[in-house]
């Protein structure tokens, strides 16, 4: 790109912007179930004035800015509430879920190594996981040592997984849900697995942080994962998934102070400017992010949080009582929140090319590697393509069989 001679007004900037998105699927009309979380204009307007009310706000400044310190602990606090933590507890608002990963990884190998002398450390973490844990471990120096489950539902082989602990061992995963398959990881048997070996036990609650407890209260059987659970030292959870907040915005919590001071803190003071202190990988911290988090839970309140669970249980029994009508098709099983998987049930019928006939009708399709698979994750906007979506969705299934195709992009998943 060459910049132009005389810089440009607001008009053709956004006619040149709505070009660039001319090819873009339309989150709008919900024709994807990944990257975006959406409820209404409503909210997005008050996320957009609130992120404009801070615009040039940097929450690294914390004497500069007060306000922003005031926010932050509102929505950590709330954070730490919704998922039972003791009064002990503390958090940081991170700017997404790899950085909340990222942190949660760091401040368990400082505390191994402070506590317990381990300079080779590792992880024991299903193969479910997210891939940010392999990402930090490579950063970090900590081997991740990812094991698969033989179990049918999907969910961490707890024996499994003991059997890959070492003395070099600091710490276990579990995920509140998985991201592969939505399905909850069995966070008390891990939980009595680390208190026996004396590990860490992070919860990944990326997905599952703001809408499991709230799915909960509609009736629908979860199992404990948060803080109420022991031996749970740390949790990711994302607001701007079912946190419905913008990007980018999670939080990293953890059980005490202690292992926020001593063991996530940057200290730092081998320079002429004085003390540099910081407790995410961020310098400069768009105070907007922040103010859109609050202003999100301030707009929504805890009836809004029910009525977005609502929706997207309703959407998710909708869609999965019409796949179960289309022959050849079925839904795996267990699925337990918002996360579900469409497979052949016909060795004939390629998934793969289900996909494919998808997306001639405007479908940015999720496809699941192993098994192979649609997936297929919701959000409140999804409510409107229901019908748009299985009426398509079967019209696909005639159309790969009628094709025989087998699909070109079954490597295609992010």
């Amino acid at each position: 790109m060459k910049l132009p001679e005389k810089g440009l007004a607001w008009p053709e900037i956004e006619a040149r912007l709505n070009d660039a998105k001319k090819d873009d699927y339309s989150w709008r009309d919900g024709r994807m179930a990944v990257y975006y979380y959406y409820l209404d204009d409503e909210l997005s307007d008050v996320q957009k004035r609130a992120y404009a009310a801070f615009w040039t706000e940097n929450s690294l400044g914390k004497r500069a800015f007060p306000s922003l310190a005031k926010l932050e602990h509102d929505v950590v606090d709330f954070g730490l509430s919704l998922m039972n933590a003791p009064e002990d507890a503390a958090g940081t608002f991170t700017s997404g879920g790899s950085e909340s990963i990222f942190l949660a990884v760091q401040t368990a190998r400082d505390w191994a190594r402070a506590t317990k002398g381990i300079d080779k450390p590792n992880f024991v973490v299903p193969r479910t996981s997210h891939p940010a844990f392999s990402r930090a471990g490579h950063a970090l120096g900590v081997e991740i040592r990812r094991v698969p489950t033989t179990r049918n539902d999907f969910k961490a082989d707890i024996g499994a997984m003991a059997g890959r602990i070492d003395d070099n061992t600091i710490g276990l995963v579990g995920s509140a849900p998985c991201y592969p398959f939505g399905v909850f990881d069995p966070i008390r048997e891990l939980d009595a697995l680390a208190q026996a070996r004396g590990l860490w036990l992070h919860v990944d609650a990326c997905v599952g942080g703001f809408l499991s407890p709230y799915v909960k209260r509609l009736g629908h059987a979860l199992p404990d994962w948060d803080f109420s659970v022991p031996g749970v030292t740390s949790i990711s959870a994302d607001l701007h998934k079912h946190g419905m907040a913008a990007k980018g915005a999670s939080l990293m919590l953890l059980r005490s102070k202690e292992l926020k001071e001593k063991y996530q803190t940057f200290d730092f003071r081998e320079w002429e400017r004085g003390p540099y202190v910081a407790w995410t990988m961020q310098g400069t911290r768009p105070g907007g992010a922040i103010a859109a988090a609050w202003a999100t839970l301030q707009h929504l309140g805890d009836e809004g949080y029910m009525r977005c669970a609502r929706m997207i249980m309703d959407n998710k029994k909708s869609l999965i009582d019409g796949i179960a009508r289309i022959p050849g098709l079925t839904v795996l099983e267990p699925s337990e929140l918002s996360i579900f998987v469409t497979r052949s049930a016909d060795p004939t019928l390629d998934i793969g090319a289900v996909s494919d006939a998808m997306g001639t009708r405007g479908w940015l399709v999720g496809r699941q590697v192993e098994p192979p698979g649609i997936h297929m994750h919701l959000n409140p906007s999804h409510e409107r393509m229901v019908g748009d979506y299985l009426g398509d969705l079967a019209w696909a299934v005639g159309e790969a069989r009628h094709s025989g195709a087998t699909s070109k992009d079954a490597g295609s998943t992010y």
